[in-house]
């Protein structure tokens, strides 16, 4: 099998100022009551749904480096049956999956998500999550729609 190539140079190369604010959205959820540990979680579980290479292997790779067991890192696809999460790191998974599949339901982010995250993060910490989703998300439709492959990135 042949390695995919991507189909033109990455948007944030062609348009610079993209990558800027990119990269500003991102800065702007650290320090906001989310341990930067969930945030990767969410990073790579989103990337994991949106099918990112990119992103998985980026994320997943920042777990390692901040320390979170391989155990854990290779379950995050199976959080729900993982004893491995806390009750907050399942609260802000199950934001992002309905965060990022926002079509598959009728109540795109149901109360129940809402409250089980509001029930562990404060009002910034939950912007901080949302706005993580969010750029997460705007990466992987990026990343996918270009055809960017993680090899050579």
């Amino acid at each position: 099998m042949q390695l995919q190539q991507p189909r033109m140079k990455h948007p944030i190369y062609v348009i610079p100022e993209a990558f800027k604010a990119l990269q500003a959205l991102g800065k702007s959820t650290h320090d906001k009551g989310v341990p930067e540990t969930t945030l990767y979680l969410v990073e790579l579980r989103a990337s994991q749904i949106n099918g990112c290479s990119v992103c998985v292997e980026m994320h997943a790779a920042e777990l390692a480096k901040a320390g979170v067991p391989h155990e854990k890192i290779f379950a995050v696809g199976a959080w729900r049956e993982s004893p491995r999460f806390t009750e907050a790191e399942r609260a802000a998974l199950a934001l992002t999956e309905a965060e990022t599949r926002l079509a598959d339901r009728p109540d795109a982010v149901s109360d129940e998500v809402w409250d089980f995250a509001a029930k562990h993060y404060d009002e910034q910490a939950l912007a901080a999550l949302v706005i993580a989703i969010a750029g997460i998300n705007t990466w992987n439709r990026l990343n996918a729609t270009v055809r960017q492959v993680a090899e050579g990135w």
